[in-house]
């Protein structure tokens, strides 16, 4: 097996040479040719200033370098595209396939015996992984950890369901300007990433029961030095990953492994996003998960795990009650324990150890759950004809089952325009439709999908109301509220029929979405349909191949060129 520096050589029509030259010039680095002659562990370094979420990446790589080269292997850093949610413009899930291409491309590109990826910020995770199963080098994920809780006026905050809560009372005008200033500082007291159940901690646990991290990966707050030493873990089990040849990112990513993910999403009330970045993930190999198969695992498995947006704790409560590991106790039943997992043995094997804490109250037993199906539903109807998703567990009961007046939004701007408008005619009971936010439209799908209650609803207490849109929403929001309506209006789709005062009727239970006009009329409508216009900015570079390769959401939203090419 050709391995280290002699992986991959640079073509010059002598191997030989090339080798000669790749040598003499990594020595300008100061290395020796017994460093030279190690097993090489490639890591990803993710820092950047605009990346808070990855403020300790460069610690953590340190770390994985000492475990690594205490293992026997000599370690190398290489930087990739880092990917904020709130520094990415025109949103992360614009960027997410680029960056999937750059990590697929290094690792390809460079000597790397196995790699070690270092990320968190919600789109950075899936990129990396998506990479992984393409690349196919042995890897091994490492999570940066949620950040801190912070705290304000007596009440424990965490970014950033709290940022969006705290937004409704100032908009709703229960909370003074001086006061959401202060909360402002307050809300990311450290770096990491979101303190609840948002996407990043969400791609973080489907991780760990995929068997991609180390047992207990993904909970670990950011600043402890349990952080550190795991990573110093995780540089060890690279060594041995590279010495071995595997396993591989195709060997632990299968149907089981796919399985036990969607069992951690639904158990733990994770993101709507996971439905996305997991679908993208699994469209990389030669198993795809359909949308069904999300909702059928999810009316088996309870939701277990009290975190905000669906319940009351912080990711670093989730952690002192056992995190990941303990949780799994709980979903035995409902799990693959023989899928592989990145340790060599199976998931069964990673988890035998765990923490049983006494009095915790975080993860809840089966025979109490939080909430008895889990988190996530998919819808479908005349409205949603390749599916749309609902976060149930953070939906309110007595909007589950409703029936209301579309008021329509033909893109974001026509919404933040108008949303707070004294004239809007909108009502409570009514349904607030957004179109084109969807991968094309927007572009990107971005997190426009929690769409505020209009100023003059929220001012008389309003504080939740039926949405829909073919944009996503954080990890971190709550409502009730549909997403990822499939296909996207920009492209012919329903949600680009629906007119004003139409009527739309939501049955969660029946994982019904319809629009209650008739098909003649639907029919009529699409006739005299047009797609809106490209704008200028997507008509070349990197916004051109988005917008003419780009999924739909139900398939993840990866490139059309980048899924696996099935037999």
């Amino acid at each position: 097996m050709t391995a280290g520096m002699r992986k991959g050589l640079t073509s010059y029509g002598d191997k030989d040479f090339s080798l000669f030259l790749r040598k003499a010039f990594i020595k300008a680095m100061g290395y020796s040719d017994d460093a030279l002659d190690r097993p090489i562990i490639g890591i990803t370094n993710t820092y950047s200033d605009f990346n808070p979420c990855h403020g300790n990446v460069p610690q953590l790589i340190e770390a994985v370098k000492r475990g690594a080269m205490l293992a026997g292997a000599m370690p190398m850093e290489f930087p990739t595209v880092s990917i904020h949610e709130s520094f990415a413009y025109p949103t992360s899930m614009f960027l997410r396939n680029l960056m999937a291409m750059d990590t697929e491309e290094m690792m390809r590109a460079l000597p790397v015996d196995a790699v070690v990826l270092i990320g968190g910020c919600d789109k950075t995770t899936p990129a990396q992984v998506m990479a992984a199963v393409s690349a196919d080098r042995p890897t091994i994920v490492l999570p940066v950890g949620p950040m801190l809780v912070g705290h304000f006026k007596g009440e424990v905050l965490g970014a950033c369901t709290d940022c969006r809560r705290l937004w409704g009372e100032f908009r709703g005008g229960r909370m003074s300007a001086e006061d959401i200033e202060v909360a402002n500082a307050r809300l990311v007291p450290s770096v990491g990433t979101c303190g609840v159940m948002g996407t990043a901690s969400t791609i973080a646990c489907m991780m760990e029961a995929m068997g991609m991290t180390l047992p207990g990966a993904a909970t670990i707050p950011a600043t402890h030095a349990d952080r550190v030493r795991i990573a110093e873990a995780t540089g060890k089990q690279a060594a041995a990953l590279a010495k071995s040849g595997g396993p591989k990112p195709s060997d632990i990513i299968t149907k089981d492994a796919l399985h036990n993910a969607i069992v951690m999403l639904q158990a733990i009330g994770g993101s709507t996003n996971g439905v996305v970045h997991l679908s993208a993930i699994a469209g990389r190999t030669n198993t795809p998960l359909t949308l069904e198969e999300y909702d059928e695992i999810g009316r088996k498995t309870p939701v277990l795990v009290d975190l905000k947006p669906s319940g009351d704790h912080y990711m670093e409560h989730f952690h002192y009650a056992g995190g990941v590991p303990r949780l799994m106790q709980e979903l035995k039943d409902l799990l693959k324990l023989d899928a592989k997992h990145v340790m060599g043995g199976t998931l069964g094997d990673a988890i035998r150890d765990f923490e049983d804490v006494p009095g915790q109250t975080v993860i809840k037993p089966r025979n109490a759950p939080l909430k008895k199906e889990g988190g996530m539903a998919i819808l479908r109807g005349n409205l949603a004809p390749r599916g749309a998703v609902i976060k149930q567990a953070a939906a309110s009961p007595k909007l589950m089952q409703h029936e209301g007046r579309a008021v329509v939004f033909d893109s974001v701007e026509d919404m933040t325009t108008r949303i707070d408008d004294p004239a809007l005619d909108i009502a409570e009971d009514d349904v607030i439709v957004m179109r084109n936010a969807g991968p094309v439209g927007a572009p990107g799908m971005p997190e426009a999908g929690y769409i505020p209650i209009p100023k003059k609803l929220a001012q008389k207490g309003v504080k939740d109301m039926v949405r829909i849109s073919d944009a996503r929403m954080s990890g971190t929001a709550f409502g009730t509220i549909v997403l990822h309506v499939a296909p996207e209006s920009a492209v012919g789709g329903p949600l680009a029929l629906v007119k004003t005062g139409d009527r739309i009727r939501l049955d969660v239970a029946n994982r019904s979405l319809e629009l209650l006009v008739s098909d003649a009329e639907l029919d009529a409508r699409r006739r005299t349909w047009t797609a809106p216009p490209v704008p200028a900015e997507a008509q070349r570079g990197y916004a051109k191949l988005y917008r003419e390769h780009v999924q739909q959401a139900d398939e993840g939203c990866d490139f059309d060129f980048l899924a696996a090419v099935r037999k």
